[in-house]
């Protein structure tokens, strides 16, 4: 049995011609830098975010953290928003990884007020301080909100003022993208490194991308293998991020209009509240407003064949993705509302 599964747009398998073209996929070793598939996935990628270089790694969470390494000395301080997934999501990793004091500010749906930044921001003249050593960034942010071009080109340029890197944790990149009508590489010119994810959303199997200078890249790739996600015959896998590059990303939108769909169409049900505004990309969030279960809401949601994660705080996250049309949006929304009946 397939669920119609919401949980994440993580939950994609690869397309019929993916898994075709992984199968003749060209492979070499590609931790001797001799996998052409590989090369050929980084390559592209790097010209798609007009960047010098890129490098596939397996996940997001690795990308972020091998970008912080790089750019920090051990002890530096991050700036970065409290609510960006490389803070919530990553298990302290800078800090066991590379060193790292994450110097979290409030935000608002990930974005940060600039003129906290600039006063944030420590030069380590003083021997008591730390230095301040990045700031760190999210867009499409967790929540689903796309920050506008002009908060990217303010941030950035704050960041050059004071000779500070701007990482850009963009696992749903291309959602942003296709949200602000602009090509990705708009958004990327507003930081130094980037890193986005080929199986959210583009129904590759594994896998994320690292970009950056060619000076960064190599000093990344050093560290990549330090940290073990040095990979052989991965071309195989490459060859579905190609793919999902070239052709997947043209079709993100869809996956915004049945967003909103759902949005729209749950937004009728009584005891909901949908965050309609906040329906930038394929994530719909909602407020249960009566006492529920979740747990027995999410087990009798998959008694009717659709997976969603349990809500937390009262706060239920629905994903649309390549596998999730109007028919299956129709049946989690009438599921959905006979559960709550009867819960």
């Amino acid at each position: 049995m397939k669920y119609i599964d919401l949980r994440s747009d993580t939950v994609t398998w690869p397309t019929e011609e993916m898994l075709k073209s992984m199968l003749s996929a060209e492979v070499g070793d590609d931790v001797y830098g001799d996998d052409p598939t590989v090369n050929r996935l980084q390559e592209l990628a790097a010209k798609t975010l007009g960047k010098e270089a890129a490098l596939f790694v397996p996940t997001g969470t690795l990308g972020n953290q091998l970008a912080v390494f790089t750019h920090i000395e051990r002890g530096d301080e991050v700036i970065i928003p409290e609510d960006n997934h490389i803070v919530a999501h990553e298990g302290g990793a800078a800090a066991i990884i590379a060193g790292a004091s994450l110097r979290c500010l409030p935000s608002f749906k990930g974005r940060m007020d600039l003129s906290k930044v600039e006063k944030t921001i420590r030069s380590g003249e003083d021997i008591h301080e730390p230095r301040t050593g990045l700031i760190c960034t999210e867009n499409a942010h967790s929540t689903g909100v796309v920050h506008e071009l002009s908060y990217m080109r303010e941030l950035y340029a704050l960041a050059q003022n004071h000779n500070l890197p701007v990482h850009l944790d963009g696992a749903r990149l291309f959602n942003a993208a296709a949200c602000l009508k602009v090509d990705a590489a708009e958004i990327a010119q507003y930081a130094d490194s980037v890193m986005f994810c080929l199986s959210k959303g583009l129904c590759a199997p594994v896998g994320s991308m690292l970009v950056g200078s060619r000076d960064f890249i190599e000093k990344v790739r050093r560290k990549r293998k330090l940290l073990g996600g040095g990979m052989r015959q991965v071309g195989i896998l490459a060859q579905a991020g190609i793919l999902a590059l070239e052709k997947m990303t043209l079709r993100l939108h869809e996956d915004h209009e049945q967003a909103r769909y759902l949005a729209r169409s749950l937004a009728r049900l009584p005891d909901l509240e949908v965050f309609l505004e906040d329906v930038h990309i394929n994530m719909v969030f909602l407020r249960l407003n009566k006492p529920v279960d979740g747990q027995a809401l999410a087990l009798a949601m998959k008694r009717e064949g659709i997976l969603i994660n349990p809500p937390q705080d009262g706060m239920l996250r629905l994903v649309t993705h390549y596998y999730i049309g109007k028919t299956q949006v129709d049946k989690t929304v009438e599921n959905l509302e006979r559960c709550l009946k009867q819960l």
